[in-house]
């Protein structure tokens, strides 16, 4: 007598092969598609923009290799173009009122620019570990400031001349920095890059000697936040 051999149902049998197909890993699902981000300058910032979130966004960001974070100024738009126009107009007001709101130097007729600003530039521009203990005395010096023989030697230069040289090469970076064609900073190169950081000769304060250099408020509050 031959055995019999039960028949499994059709359904059975599918049922089956879908138990034994492989399953997937955990997050080995395919992943959205990355938001592609464009990349742009507009004055000294770096501009990105794409579309986020069902949105044209434009940020505006310091540029490389500054150690400042976060976002500028952000616009949106109907399209990433028109983000981006919005975003240029908005950077443009910003310098054009930060240009407005600077204190006039009454000696040497120079927008002093604010504390805010310095900082921004502290941030961006590449000083010497010379300059940066330059600044940071002069700083420490407060109002009284310091003659050229202890500027020189609170830097580690040799000569009064080397150390006024290396003060002015900072101010005129820092001038170069931050200007915009809302103000005359860019004009500020060479030996008159030191007026926009401090004052010198007769004292303006109270005390101080006469042929000192003396930081500009401003700056010496940037310099004490930054440095």
């Amino acid at each position: 007598m031959t055995p019999s051999i039960p028949a499994f149902p059709l359904e059975t049998k599918r049922s089956a092969f879908k138990d034994a197909a492989p399953k997937k890993k955990p997050g080995t699902e395919p992943r959205a598609p990355r938001a592609q981000i464009t990349r742009g300058e507009h004055g000294r910032y770096q501009i990105k923009s794409g579309l986020m979130q069902g949105s044209y966004v434009a940020r505006a960001f310091p540029k490389a290799p500054s150690s400042a974070r976060g976002v500028i100024a952000e616009a949106s738009g109907a399209t990433e173009e028109a983000a981006i126009a919005a975003l240029h107009e908005a950077i443009d007001a910003r310098e054009s009122e930060r240009a407005g709101a600077r204190r006039v130097d009454a000696p040497t007729g120079i927008a002093i620019p604010s504390a805010e600003e310095f900082a921004e530039a502290l941030s961006q521009i590449g000083l010497t570990a010379p300059q940066r203990a330059m600044l940071t005395a002069l700083m420490l010096a407060g109002t009284e400031g310091l003659t050229e023989a202890r500027m020189a030697r609170a830097s580690g230069y040799k000569s009064h001349a080397s150390a006024r040289r290396s003060l002015a090469s900072a101010g005129a970076a820092m001038a170069a920095y931050l200007a915009s064609g809302a103000d005359s900073l860019g004009t500020l190169t060479g030996a008159d890059g030191a007026k926009l950081v401090a004052v010198h000769g007769a004292a303006p304060e109270e005390g101080a000697e006469a042929g000192n250099w003396i930081l500009h408020a401003e700056l010496r509050d940037a310099v004490r936040a930054a440095l």
